[in-house]
């Protein structure tokens, strides 16, 4: 893909936050995080809210893995009938 800019012969763009080297980045983001404190508009987590955005995204994690090993559940829960399997050392015998 030709790039827009003549003097840059990668073809990309040195436009954008993205393009700048990762020191820069910092270095912009740092100063944008102290101006937000200063101004009294930085967000603080309370441990509280550190423990439920934790507990969000284990479950989200949890999700996402199960949907990519086709829905098995980790836990050795049968998802069709709701029972566990966890006991279940491979006995076809009924008591």
């Amino acid at each position: 893909m030709a790039s827009n800019n003549p003097g840059n012969p990668s073809g990309k763009s040195n436009r954008g936050f993205a393009s700048m080297d990762p020191q820069r980045q910092r270095e912009i983001a740092s100063e944008g995080g102290r101006a937000a404190h200063e101004k009294g508009t930085a967000h603080e987590f309370t441990s509280e809210e550190a423990r439920e955005a934790g507990r969000k995204g284990g479950q989200a994690r949890s999700q996402k893995r199960s949907q990519q090993i086709g829905g098995s559940n980790i836990a050795g829960n049968d998802s069709s009938s709701g029972k566990s399997n966890s006991g279940d050392l491979g006995s076809s015998s009924a008591l």
